[in-house]
């Protein structure tokens, strides 16, 4: 399924966990000019290099997309049309930058086990 939803990326980073490290993946997103960003299996022999800045912006992301889906509506899909999925979105997104600036604000910082904020 990965190699037909990114049949249409060119010239873009794609990052990925290690569960999409695939020869046929790689080398189909090298055809497409696409840098990759995944690290290697560690059954593999020969571990491949990636930039692990990009990797750890993908997580960000990824604690991102979990934040939002907390919201109950988000994470149920409560809104049947999809312009009113996507203003539930942008108000979950919009609340989630707030606290996080609040937050920093109080000079509290955001746990790297978790996707709480610590004192």
């Amino acid at each position: 399924m990965a190699p037909y939803l990114l049949s249409r990326i060119r010239h873009a980073y794609v990052c990925g966990d290690r569960a999409y490290d695939a020869r046929a993946l790689r080398d189909q997103l090298r055809r497409q000019r696409c840098r990759v960003v995944i690290p290697s299996n560690p059954t593999r022999r020969v571990q491949r290099r990636y930039s692990k800045k990009l990797y750890k912006r993908r997580h960000h992301v990824e604690n991102f997309f979990q934040r939002l889906k907390r919201y109950r509506r988000i994470g149920t899909r409560y809104e049947k049309l999809a312009r009113n999925f996507f203003a539930m979105v942008c108000l979950a997104a919009i609340l989630i930058w707030l606290q996080g600036r609040v937050l920093m604000r109080e000079g509290k910082q955001p746990d790297a086990r978790s996707n709480r904020w610590k004192a």
